[in-house]
């Protein structure tokens, strides 16, 4: 597998696990998103999310929409 690939996938894996660990859904996430002015929608999160490819600034934008204030990224 092309190492982008590999981390690509990592980075979906990371906020997914981060979604779920929180119990929020995609559409919980967009409507969240929307509290803190970014419009993203459901279809389009479930998109970059299964595509792996994203900014970093989405990244950063999901995870304090969720409130996570750490993020592990070890194995």
């Amino acid at each position: 597998m092309p190492l982008d690939k590999t981390w690509e996938r990592r980075a979906s894996g990371t906020l997914k696990a981060e979604l779920k660990r929180r119990g929020v859904t995609y559409a919980q996430l967009a409507s969240r998103l929307r509290e803190i002015g970014v419009a993203e929608s459901e279809p389009n999160i479930r998109n970059k999310l299964a595509r792996g490819k994203f900014t970093a600034v989405f990244l950063l934008q999901c995870l304090s929409a969720i409130g996570a204030t750490t993020l592990h990224i070890g194995d």
